[in-house]
């Protein structure tokens, strides 16, 4: 079946970076772009990050410069590298197709604090 596997989150200062993966099954994932999401404490889900099936990629601009999406197909796999983390970046980091959303997998935690 479908299904959508966030993980890389975790604690971390101000200033610092994280790698984010998701890992993607049960459906052919070179056809599709992808996004990612992040859903704070409170707050409705809001897009990160966004990479068409030929690699273009595109941001919003509160993390544009900061945050950069990839994807490898050969691992069925779509990466959120995260630099200059804010605190304001706390929340729950979700992946999904951009146009055709599944299932929402866990997400996985990124809490930015000193």
């Amino acid at each position: 079946q479908v299904q959508l596997v966030e993980s890389g989150g975790g604690l971390v200062q101000p200033g610092g970076s994280l790698r984010l993966s998701c890992a993607a099954s049960g459906f052919t994932f070179s056809n599709y772009a992808m996004n990612w999401y992040r859903q704070a404490p409170g707050k409705q889900r809001e897009w990160v990050a966004a990479i068409g099936t030929a690699g273009s990629t595109n941001y919003p601009d509160s993390v544009k410069g900061r945050f950069t999406i990839s994807r490898d197909n050969a691992k069925n796999t779509v990466y959120l590298q995260m630099n200059s983390l804010k605190p304001e970046d706390t929340a729950v980091y979700y992946c999904n197709r951009a146009n055709s959303p599944v299932t929402w997998g866990q997400g996985t935690h990124v809490t930015v604090s000193s």
